[in-house]
Parts: structure tokens; C-alpha cells; sequence
């Protein structure tokens, strides 16, 4: 069993990968969002790890920012590469603040296969069943 036939519904595919990942980080971002000044100086702290120390409120709504609009954007295939590459990039800080805290590979790799996923997707674009349509 091959499962070829499954080929025909890539667009399918598409839309549950791209919806299952972004009400992930819609949730995952909200508190992050709504978390106010506070919560985004503490998330904007991570920047440290690739030596900017300067405004880390800013980056820290910055990355809330990215993962609430992200998941909002990838739900409904508008703005979608953009979208792909701010989280992308808030998946590479946030995994070399894991590594740089000397987490290990094992506490950042989940940030590393977001980062691979939304630049994967960045290749092949949102789908048929989306705003943007491809």
C-alpha cells in the first residue's frame, strides 16, 4: 500500500499542516502578547545570545508578535511567506537562546524544526485553499 492517491490532495494537506501549526502558535503567542511590557522585556532578553543587548522590550513583542500574527496569517494563507520567515527567525532565536544557555540540542530541536518547517514552507507557498492561493 502505497498511499499514492493521496498525491491529488496536496492542497488538503497544505491547508491542515498550515492550520494545525498556526492555532499552535496563536496559542503559544497570546500570552506572550497579552503579557505586556513585563513578559516581552523578559522574552527579549534571548536577542543576548546573538549579542544585541539594546531594547529588549522591542524585541520581545517583536517574537509575541510574530508567533500571535504568524499562526493568524498561516490560518488563513494571507501574507504567508512573510509570515514564514518572522517565524523562522523567532525560531532561530529562540534556538540559540536554548543552545546558548547550554540547554542542549534536545531543549532547542523543537524551535529548529519549526525554523525548518517555515522555511520549507517559504519554498512551497500556502496552497490552493488559502488568500494568497499560492
Amino acid at each position: 500500500m502505497t498511499l499514492k492517491f493521496l498525491g491529488k490532495y496536496k492542497d488538503f494537506g497544505l491547508l491542515f499542516l498550515r492550520v494545525g501549526i498556526g492555532v499552535m502558535f496563536l496559542f503559544h503567542g497570546t500570552p506572550k502578547l497579552l503579557g505586556g511590557p513585563d513578559k516581552w522585556s523578559s522574552l527579549g532578553t534571548a536577542m543576548q545570545h546573538l549579542g544585541i543587548h539594546a531594547f529588549p522590550v522591542v524585541w520581545g513583542f517583536a517574537a509575541a508578535a510574530s508567533e500571535f500574527f504568524g499562526g493568524v496569517f498561516l490560518i488563513l494563507g494571507i501574507f504567508f511567506r512573510p509570515a514564514c520567515l518572522f517565524l523562522a527567525a523567532t525560531m532561530a532565536v529562540a534556538a540559540s537562546m536554548h543552545l546558548g544557555r547550554g540547554e542542549g540540542l534536545m531543549t532547542a530541536s523543537h524551535a529548529i524544526e519549526n525554523g525548518i518547517f517555515f522555511i520549507g514552507l517559504m519554498f512551497v507557498g500556502p496552497g490552493r485553499y488559502s488568500v494568497d492561493k499560492g
